[in-house]
């Protein structure tokens, strides 16, 4: 029996690392406000390119597996060679694929990464064919203990209730880190899927456009980590983690408040930290470890990670888990 069915999007991510790019600062459009240029009709010599599976679930779900979490995944790919690729690299992590669907009328999912050597930001060209047309069937989902709620797509409303319907019904724990999109189409609906999970993990943009939608909260009170971890703690859901980048994470569990600040590293790309992070941090919980321990897995995977393209390089196991977090820091808050 799998301990854990991570459902959402998988897909293959190419890295093109750059220095040919130009940044540049425009504070004036509070969307965008950094900017990269490449000149029109030039070609950029790539010295190295880098391939990872990508998409929340996949990430979530090698992180897990690594530290020895019997993890299956339920995503869609298409009938190609990106596809036997990404159940290729998942079998090699231990990953139980029997619960991939595989479409003949679409292509996999496919991300180009543009990589910023200096800033070691990036920019993401990305195109979802296949997750727009995954079918989550109530039947498909059952025989876990726990379900990992990504980002999801397509007929993202009808997908979510099947799962917190069959969860509920089951008696299947679930931990849930929404999608910005799904966040933004639908945040009242997110907040009630919020009620029937176990687990939230959220970064700090994301907790912070659910609660301003949902509970009308003060604009000063949103700044204030604990404040949004209290509002979501009313919910009912018994972990919840904010994150927030290079500042850290914060989490609660009841009425214990922790912080654990960022770990400096020689960053090379952050696309796969946050994944990394979730992954670690549930693989802790599902072992049932305190909460201060599961935020110094999160920590150190995280960061370990950020040290390499992609977000299956770096992912730590068990023993090497074990000494990592001995030089981790969590505060009570």
């Amino acid at each position: 029996m799998k301990q854990i069915i991570c459902i959402g999007s998988s897909c293959k991510d190419m890295f093109f690392p750059t220095a040919e790019g130009v940044v540049i600062e425009t504070p004036d459009d509070l969307l965008a406000q950094r900017k990269i240029y490449f000149e029109l009709g030039a070609k950029y010599k790539i010295d190295r390119v880098f391939e990872a599976p990508g998409g929340c679930a996949a990430n979530v779900a090698q992180g897990l597996s690594r530290l020895g979490i019997k993890t299956g995944i339920f995503t869609k790919i298409g009938a190609d060679a990106e596809g036997k690729w990404i159940v290729d690299e998942l079998e090699k992590e231990g990953i139980e694929t029997d619960l991939v669907q595989v479409d003949d009328n679409c292509r996999t999912d496919f991300s180009s990464i543009i990589v910023d050597i200096a800033t070691k930001d990036h920019v993401v060209f990305w195109n979802r064919d296949s997750n727009e047309k995954l079918e989550v069937l109530p039947k498909k989902i059952l025989g876990a203990e726990w379900i990992f709620v990504s980002a999801l797509n397509g007929d993202w409303h009808n997908h979510l209730d099947v799962i917190m319907e069959t969860s509920q019904e089951k008696g299947i724990k679930i931990a849930f880190n929404p999608g910005q999109k799904n966040i933004h189409d639908d945040p009242e609906k997110i907040f009630q899927a919020i009620k029937k999970s176990r687990v939230l993990i959220l970064n700090k943009d994301e907790a912070v456009e659910i609660i301003s939608q949902i509970e009308h909260s003060g604009s000063v009170n949103l700044n204030d980590e604990k404040f949004l971890l209290k509002e979501f703690s009313k919910t009912g859901c018994k972990a919840i983690v904010i994150t927030d980048g290079s500042r850290g994470a914060w989490a609660c569990a009841g009425e214990s408040f922790y912080f654990c600040p960022g770990i400096k590293i020689d960053t090379v790309d952050t696309l796969g930290a946050g994944d990394a992070f979730t992954g670690a941090f549930l693989a802790a919980y599902l072992q049932e470890k305190d909460i201060k321990e599961c935020l110094q897995w999160g920590a150190a995977n995280g960061s370990n990670v950020a040290k390499f393209y992609g977000a299956k390089e770096g992912l730590l196991k068990t023993k090497e888990m074990e000494i990592k977090i001995k030089n981790i820091k969590v505060d009570i808050i």
